[in-house]
């Protein structure tokens, strides 16, 4: 999520946008996020979750439902849900989405209004998990569902805030004490792999400020190390991977009698 506005959108039942619309050609950040590329620093984890977002969309997109990307930013999973007939809506704070969320972090629109809420890298932003997760919990209809993805481990950035990392136990149970029952929890990218993924981070950003070769040089040392990891996440128990992982996507629902 980005900075807060000003002022805030009025209130509405269901946003203008929540109509069936045609489908768009994916944007440069669509495109990256769903078909990383192998000289990407990010390739491998990029990969994982595109496999395990698409495979739970498979499993709770349909046409007719809507879903809420909160903190949508460039809406990068938005065509996974869209090419199964989702009406798909984003809500940040500033750069025209359909859903405006105010400075305190309340969503312009009413209780009840999604039957998905998608959470995309989001949640290690934000400094109130409380409203945020309270505000996932309100537009929720009673058989909705949270698909939520965020960081095990990872190196600090900041959009503009950086706040959390979590382990799979810490961050199940952080969704728990806030009203959520989480039925699934898949691990993306194993300890052997982030570590060399993280050192090919920083030696990218060294690398590409080297005039006329960097961006080329740097690119073909993600190649290697992107192969290195690849393998390296292969033979990496998914015992290790299951409590160490890089990033973890989260399938859950309210629990009854949890009110936001």
């Amino acid at each position: 999520m980005t900075s807060a506005p000003a002022t805030a959108a009025p209130v509405t039942d269901r946003p203008a946008s929540v109509t069936s619309q045609p489908p768009r050609a994916p944007t440069l950040e669509q495109q990256r996020r769903l078909y990383p590329r192998l000289w990407d620093t990010d390739w491998l984890v990029l990969r994982g979750m595109r496999a395990e977002i698409e495979m739970l969309a498979e499993r709770i997109a349909a046409p007719a439902k809507v879903a809420l990307d909160f903190g949508c930013g460039a809406k990068p999973y938005a065509p996974l849900f869209t090419a199964r007939g989702v009406t798909y809506v984003g809500a940040d704070f500033d750069g025209a989405p359909e859903i405006t969320i105010r400075p305190d972090g309340r969503i312009d629109t009413l209780d009840a209004s999604a039957d998905l809420v998608v959470s995309f890298q989001v949640l290690e932003h934000v400094r109130d998990l409380d409203t945020y997760l309270s505000e996932a919990r309100r537009v929720l209809r009673d058989d909705g569902l949270l698909l939520l993805s965020t960081h095990g481990t990872w190196l600090y950035h900041p959009h503009p805030e950086d706040h959390r990392r979590w382990t799979r136990e810490g961050l199940i149970g952080d969704l728990k004490v806030r009203g959520f029952e989480v039925s699934e929890c898949a691990a993306v990218v194993g300890p052997l792999a982030w570590t060399t993924m993280v050192r090919l981070t920083c030696i990218a950003v060294a690398v590409r400020k080297i005039p006329v070769i960097g961006r080329g040089l740097a690119g073909a040392i993600a190649v290697v190390m992107n192969l290195k990891a690849a393998i390296e996440d292969r033979i990496t128990p998914e015992w290790v991977t299951k409590d160490n992982a890089c990033v973890y996507v989260t399938l859950s629902r309210p629990m009854r009698g949890a009110g936001p």
